[in-house]
């Protein structure tokens, strides 16, 4: 009985003992995968919530947890409760910003829009009712109305957010406020702001409301420029934007030269000569008509009679000639910058088309050639993503790979627990790259020098007798050919054939830009190689188990020795192994031995 507990006792310690060192082992490797990669997560467990934050009761039993979202008021009258609003909640508790980054906020952009429609209301209007007839005693009151709301946003602008813009100096963004307001005061922006505010409107008592008092008004134009810049800035498609101001400033010109001719009109004498406007139809209209005939020089005008007349019309036709060729001039700009992409896509596919002829190439080699030329641009918007980020500092260039391929390259067994500054080196070094249908990615036995990453599509692998045989097939977020980076001393040979199903677009890191990057990061090369070998293992391990009879062995069985000439070596043995037959009885050991 002794004996029996004793044994157990030990068993009991043995096995107590097995467990701490496979804890301990644990352990240290997640302690090691800690140091390799500081974002491993914590062991630690979460904080447990004291019970001083447990939910207490309501006085009406039910946990205030429970309570339904119904049953929060802000007023009650009699019968009638009235739900909370959560947008008027979000208003209340609303703070102003203390400082303004014009660069990225939305909501300064937004007030932007009013201060432009403001000022457009001033820059259209004031001609209109200074020339036609339209501001009368008795819509007098409509107009300062909204002549004084306009105001209001100007001052609205000076004070409260031009005074909080943030602005650069020496490299650093100043955001306290007396900086902010200084640097505003000194401005070119606050001499022009306060100028166009000039109170003429004074003079209203002593001429009457005339329009063009308010022509300070129409100074403001440096926040319409302001505008333009940032709206550009946060437009998918500023093109589009591009072509609508363009042409807002050819209706422009023609609606003052439409105003300025039923000034001159009215001033010759409305219908005096066949030159001036006849007083009849909508005024606008037939003025603005005329103004397009003008500017445009279309022709078909009635000649003028007067000197005044004359003069008038040469100088529209002198302002019409040089206001029709600058805005074609910069229309063209604009449609050019919008299509450059395209251009250079055409280009770039007339100049290959026009190689491949040249040459004589195949008409099926021609015809890949050009459906991947229109493939890539159809999917990626360019030929080089490379191209577009070459002007780009190293670090956005970084953020961007980190945005794009981060995701995709973390999710790799051979790169995880690697030094997290190795994987930001090595996104940048990865290179995209476009396959039609049925192009081979790599060939079986060819030398593997790249990694290849499923960005989109599809991809193949083939085997069996006749190499055709589909093995497997990987999708987008699959990797292969990673074990070709590490691999050394000739195994590093492609062992399938893969081939593209369907259009794949792969990134491709190869194995010189890995090599140049792990020289900094010793650790790392170190893991990945074990990772290799590990890798190498696993995958030849089924050959070895199997030992199939293809195999090559590096020494071949022997024959089986003939019961004759085993008898003559045992009969050597007893004659204590002298002589030639103990020798070969020997030399078969030795070879034995070696085979083993």
């Amino acid at each position: 009985r002794i004996g029996s507990a004793t044994s157990l006792s030990s068993a009991v310690i043995n096995s107590r003992l097995q467990e701490l060192v496979r804890l301990f082992r644990e352990r240290t490797e997640k302690v090691k995968e800690k140091l390799v990669d500081s974002d491993v997560t914590s062991d630690e467990e979460s904080p447990v919530a004291s019970p001083a934050a447990a939910v207490v009761p309501a006085p009406g039993g039910e946990l205030e947890g429970d309570k339904p979202a119904g049953d929060d008021h802000y007023c009650e009258m009699l019968c009638c409760t009235f739900k909370c609003r959560p947008w008027l909640d979000r208003l209340r508790s609303y703070r102003f910003p203390s400082s303004i980054d014009p660069l990225t906020n939305l909501m300064y952009v937004l007030w932007l829009f009013f201060v432009v429609m403001a000022w457009n209301w001033n820059c259209w209007l004031i001609p209109v009712r200074w020339a036609f007839p339209y501001q009368t005693p008795a819509n007098i009151h409509y107009w300062l109305l909204v002549d004084y709301l306009c105001d209001l946003i100007y001052l609205l602008d000076i004070l409260v957010f031009q005074t909080r813009l943030q602005f650069v100096q020496g490299g650093d963004i100043i955001t306290d406020k007396k900086a902010m307001k200084e640097n505003y005061l000194r401005s070119q922006r606050f001499k022009m702001d306060v100028l166009c505010l000039l109170p003429l409107d004074f003079f209203y008592f002593k001429v009457g409301v005339n329009p063009l008092l308010r022509f300070p008004r129409c100074l403001k134009y440096m926040a319409f420029f302001e505008f333009n810049d940032r709206l550009e800035a946060i437009l998918t498609k500023a093109y589009i934007y591009r072509v609508i101001r363009t042409t807002a400033y050819l209706l422009y010109s023609l609606h003052v030269n439409s105003c300025l001719y039923y000034w001159a009109s009215a001033y010759e004498g409305l219908g005096s000569t066949t030159w001036v406007y006849d007083g009849e139809g909508n005024s606008y209209i037939r003025c603005y008509y005329w103004a397009v005939k003008t500017l445009i020089t279309i022709g078909g005008l009635p000649d003028p009679k007067t000197l005044f007349e004359i003069v008038f019309q040469l100088l529209n036709y002198f302002t019409g000639v040089f206001a029709f060729s600058v805005m074609i001039g910069q229309m063209r700009d604009v449609v050019g910058a919008a299509t450059a992409g395209q251009t250079y896509y055409r280009s770039c596919m007339d100049s290959t088309i026009k190689y491949m002829n040249f040459y004589r190439i195949p008409r099926t080699v021609q015809n890949r050639v050009k459906t991947w030329y229109e493939y890539t641009w159809h999917s990626q918007g360019m030929l080089d993503e490379s191209e577009l980020l070459v002007q780009l500092p190293d670090k956005m260039r970084l953020d961007i790979a980190i945005d794009v391929n981060y995701s995709i390259v973390s999710k790799v067994a051979l790169f995880q627990g690697c030094d997290r500054q190795m994987i930001f080196d090595m996104l940048k070094r990865l290179r995209s790259v476009v396959y039609l249908p049925n192009d081979y990615v790599c060939k079986k036995g060819e030398i593997g020098r790249e990694m290849y990453i499923i960005q989109a599509g599809q991809v193949q692998v083939l085997g069996g007798p006749d190499g055709k045989a589909v093995l497997v097939t990987l999708k987008a977020g699959s990797v292969f050919g990673e074990i070709s980076l590490l691999a050394a001393g000739g195994g590093n040979r492609r062992t399938a054939n893969v081939v593209a199903h369907g259009f794949a677009n792969l990134f491709i890191l190869e194995k010189k830009d890995l090599n140049e990057i792990l020289v900094h990061y010793p650790e790392s090369q170190k893991l990945l190689r074990k990772k290799a070998k590990k890798m190498l293992r696993s995958n030849n391990k089924p050959k070895e188990e199997k030992g199939g009879p293809g195999d090559p062995l590096i020494i071949p069985p022997k024959a089986d020795t003939p019961k004759l000439f085993k008898a003559a070596l045992a009969a050597s043995g007893r004659m204590g192994g002298k002589g030639p037959l103990g020798r070969l009885r020997w030399r078969l050991k030795e070879l034995q031995a070696m085979q083993e």
